[in-house]
């Protein structure tokens, strides 16, 4: 597992409290003394202990404003850590740790993919016009291409982990993000289909103008392998994921074909849009819980378990009409 280093800023009686929160372990650590008292600590940990150990500061010195923490990365360790622990965590810490990273870690990282701005937008669009080029061309070198860019997948994600937390300011800012996302994508493929024509003979368009059983069963794999990258601190494994499930591929197509008057090819790429961000959301919320990834305090506990319960409901039922509509049709 990856290592953390924790930078935390301490009152006077945090140094005891530090202490009694690492309890058996026993970490690279270092500190330094203020002259007012407080006391800055460095600590090394596993990244899977972080969320532990900042839960137990958290618990008795949230109201102190002495008390800041900040999780870095760590490339690496001289000598290595041989991992020493006095007192083996019992099932329960195992089954909570789960070998992921913090919960505050994962929050950070997904609130980044919903910040928007110019670089989000610009992305968005230089993704639809290159898979709009290479779904045209036929050209499947071209159409990954834009789906290793993959804009939207942050938000998805970020939307996934905002219902499993309770977080309503994250998912208030992951709905816009995918709105924005959708809008821009669609109207820069709508600019291009007047000089583009859509070909239903074309294979790469054909593809995306229909769902089935195993598109559904790829969305639903890459949303929970998805979740599990983003849960583990693995950036390397979200490649595949961003190729096996984009979005905008699926909704240039439909951009494509509503141009050009094919309605019906239209409404069926759309189609697949809605059951990769459905599949996609199904997926990570149930990974997400079963990392169990849950906020600190019981009542937010209890507020998000409404919230993630809603959602699986939502999605599991927007999965059921999804195969429904795509079976009749």
């Amino acid at each position: 597992m990856t290592q953390r280093c924790l930078e935390i800023r301490l009152p006077e009686r945090g140094r005891e409290i530090l202490k009694e929160v690492l309890g058996e372990r026993v970490p690279i650590w270092s500190w330094f003394d203020g002259p007012d008292g407080s006391s800055l600590h460095r600590i090394v940990v596993a990244a899977d202990e972080v969320e532990s150990v900042l839960d137990g500061l958290q618990k008795q010195l949230s109201g102190d404003i002495s008390f800041h923490a900040v999780v870095l990365p760590v490339a690496a360790v001289l000598p290595t850590p041989q991992g020493e622990q006095i007192e083996s965590p019992s099932d329960e810490e195992k089954a909570q740790q789960a070998r992921r990273i913090a919960r505050e870690e994962l929050q950070a990282t997904l609130r980044a993919s919903v910040e928007g701005g110019p670089v989000y937008r610009t992305t968005v669009v230089l993704s639809a016009i290159v898979a709009t080029i290479g779904l045209v061309q036929d050209s499947p070198a071209v159409v990954i291409g834009a789906m290793v860019i993959a804009p939207l997948l942050g938000p998805n994600m970020a939307l996934a982990l905002a219902t499993t937390l309770g977080d309503r300011k994250l998912l208030r800012q992951s709905l816009v993000r995918n709105l924005e996302g959708v809008v821009l994508a669609l109207l820069s493929v709508l600019v291009l289909g007047l000089v583009y024509e859509a070909d239903p003979s074309i294979g790469e368009l054909a593809a995306r103008a229909k769902v089935s059983p195993s598109d559904l069963l790829l969305a639903l794999a890459s949303g929970a392998a998805g979740a599990l990258a983003f849960t583990s601190g693995v950036s390397a494994t979200l490649v595949g994921v961003m190729v096996a499930v984009a979005l905008l591929p699926p909704l240039a197509t439909a951009a494509l074909f509503l141009t050009s008057g094919e309605f019906a090819l239209a409404g069926r790429a759309a189609m697949l849009i809605w059951a990769n961000v459905v599949c996609v959301n199904l997926s990570a919320v149930c990974v997400f819980l079963w990392r169990r990834v849950r906020p600190r305090t019981w009542w937010e506990q209890r507020a998000s378990v409404r919230l993630a319960h809603a959602a699986l409901i939502f999605w599991g039922a927007s999965l059921l009409a999804t195969l429904a509509i795509a079976w009749w049709i």
